[in-house]
């Protein structure tokens, strides 16, 4: 069961279609710890061109939808409330599994320090159990 749904999330972040990348969060600590997901619909605009004859959610898009969790965790952390997360830095990424239409991206980020306006985390995403991208990432809030 979705702990928030878009409407809700959309009270968080910033991003709106066709670049809200988040569509439920199911999970979300005081530590900082975010799980979400996103469904990879057949009809999502990037299918279209990434590729016609075999479509596949594109990398940087995975990367994306790891940050929008993170920024969900982080905007809802007191002093970061009401502002805009801009995401800086992606470290050691590793694209593990092609994410292909009709799959569910389960996404968690994890914050891991938070210096002032700057914060950092890691975050991985999974289809079906698999690994399908990680990487460290970091945000610089408004």
């Amino acid at each position: 069961m979705a702990l928030m749904n878009r409407e809700q999330i959309m009270a968080v972040l910033p991003h709106r279609d066709p670049f809200l990348m988040v569509d439920e969060v199911l999970e979300l600590d005081d530590k900082e710890r975010c799980l979400a997901v996103k469904y990879v619909r057949p009809e999502e605009y990037y299918f279209k061109g990434h590729f016609p004859e075999y479509p596949v959610m594109p990398g940087v898009l995975i990367l994306e939808t790891m940050a929008q969790v993170g920024a969900i965790a982080l905007l809802r952390i007191p002093e970061f409330q009401g502002k805009i997360g801009f995401f800086t830095g992606a470290n050691n990424v590793k694209w593990r599994r092609q994410v292909r239409p009709g799959e569910t991206l389960t996404v968690e980020t994890k914050l891991t320090k938070i210096r002032g306006p700057f914060v950092f985390g890691e975050a991985k995403a999974w289809v079906d159990g698999q690994l399908a991208c990680e990487a460290e990432i970091s945000f610089a809030v408004q």
